[in-house]
């Protein structure tokens, strides 16, 4: 009996032990560590503008104005949709999936200017899994380039260094190609020009 209850008493003390260690001062440690080493990070990676934050780094958002950097195409809920992130699950013989992406094409097309047998990137004109990547490939980008400048004023020299500045690589350049941020991107060309308020973005 007293075998027993001795090895009660050493089971119950161990559950509450490792129940005080992983349960709390675990959470508490990594949590410390990441609010000290990585806060940007840690704090979901919020980007603020004049003090007002206005999304994530790790989220897409929906910009249609002519003056902005147009992200990928999102089927998170009704677009770009932080609360319901997913794809649209349609198959590649799905006739709604093909008709999507050929109006894609045709608008994405129409709205650079582009011909129309012109090649046009696989990221503009299909959504991620997510339906939120943040990032358009540099091709994508520089198409893009000449409809801004010419919407804001600007030089394309101005707009592809902003390209590059907001233009994230691989870690080590390994685990894919170059993605171009377009809420940093488009953030930093409000800043550069006083009539492209992101309060003109339409979600």
């Amino acid at each position: 009996m007293k075998t027993f209850v001795k090895e009660l008493y050493t089971s119950v003390a161990a559950t509450v032990v490792l129940c005080a260690v992983v349960s709390g001062l675990y959470p508490v440690l990594i949590w410390g560590i990441g609010q000290v080493l990585f806060s940007h990070q840690a704090n979901g990676s919020l980007v603020e503008n004049n003090g007002q934050i206005v999304g994530s780094e790790l989220l897409a958002q929906g910009f249609s104005g002519a003056k902005y950097f147009h992200p990928r195409p999102s089927a998170a809920g009704t677009g770009y949709d932080p609360l319901n992130s997913g794809g649209s699950n349609l198959g590649p013989t799905s006739q709604k999936l093909i008709d999507g992406i050929k109006a894609n094409v045709a608008q994405y097309r129409q709205e650079n200017g582009l011909s129309g047998d012109a090649v046009v990137p696989a990221d503009a004109v299909t959504a991620s899994g997510s339906g939120l990547d943040p990032h358009i490939s540099l091709q994508n980008a520089r198409i893009q380039v000449p409809r801004v400048a010419k919407e804001r004023g600007f030089s394309e020299d101005v707009v592809r260094g902003e390209v590059s500045k907001a233009t994230d690589n691989p870690l080590f350049g390994l685990g894919g190609e170059p993605g171009v941020n377009v809420l940093k991107v488009n953030l930093a060309l409000d800043s550069l020009a006083p009539k492209g308020r992101l309060a003109e973005k339409k979600p």
